[in-house]
């Protein structure tokens, strides 16, 4: 299938090669709020070394991808039909990814979960904001990177999405001035999420040892793939 590579530059080392798929849908592109949150990890503000990442609705992979070269041990998520294209841009910047250990016997909640324009559907929004609540821990630190649309029924659907997601998380907008310089943001925002104690004194059923994904590639998570070596 025909494609078009995308450049992410990276502030140290050699550029992050990127394919993308001229069809396919919304996930064969490096939207511009996965080039945000991407930059936004390389100032540091989120210490990744060691840490185990998810990345939900992974799409080209430019997020994790960057994750794992600041030195997390990174799983990337999606639908099946953007696995190919997910292992091709792994396997194109793996030598980037230094470090890195087994993570086969990882059970969640991960220290970080990662979503970039993943408010675009209205019929995914409750799955979404299950899959979040079944995959966090108390301790888990969410980054959800959004661009801000205004057509059609984009804005009832993001008002809906935070509605919801109010009700058993904390949020923080990160400000402006935290995010690269280099990459315009207009339009793009971006925040931080952390679950409510109440979420985990009330328990709603959840075990993360029985109900998460496992960190690896397995036939627990078959649409999931490990970064780490």
């Amino acid at each position: 299938m025909a494609g078009f590579v995308r450049e992410l530059e990276r502030r140290a080392g050699p550029a992050l090669r990127l394919e993308q798929r001229a069809a396919g849908g919304v996930g064969c592109v490096v939207w511009d709020a996965a080039l945000v949150l991407a930059k936004f990890l390389e100032t540091g503000a989120c210490p990744l070394a060691r840490r185990h990442v998810l990345e939900l609705g992974a799409g080209t992979g430019a997020v994790g991808i960057m994750a794992a070269t600041l030195g997390a041990n990174v799983t990337v998520t999606d639908l099946e039909e953007l696995q190919e294209l997910l292992l091709v841009n792994i396997e194109n910047n793996k030598h980037l990814v230094t470090g890195g250990e087994d993570v086969t016997e990882f059970q969640p909640p991960p220290d970080y979960i990662l979503m970039a324009d993943c408010i675009y559907y209205e019929e995914s929004l409750e799955p979404l904001l299950k899959t979040l609540k079944d995959l966090t821990g108390p301790d888990t630190c969410v980054l959800c990177c959004y661009e801000q649309r205004t057509m059609g029924k984009n804005p009832e659907i993001e008002r809906k999405y935070f509605e919801l997601l109010q009700r058993d998380f904390e949020l923080e907008r990160i400000p402006l001035d935290r995010h690269d310089e280099e990459i315009p943001h207009r339009e793009i925002f971006e925040h931080r999420m952390c679950p409510l104690a109440e979420l985990w004194r009330r328990g709603d059923g959840i075990t993360p040892q029985r109900d998460c994904l496992r960190c690896g590639c397995d036939s627990s998570a078959p649409n999931s793939f490990s970064l780490a070596d």
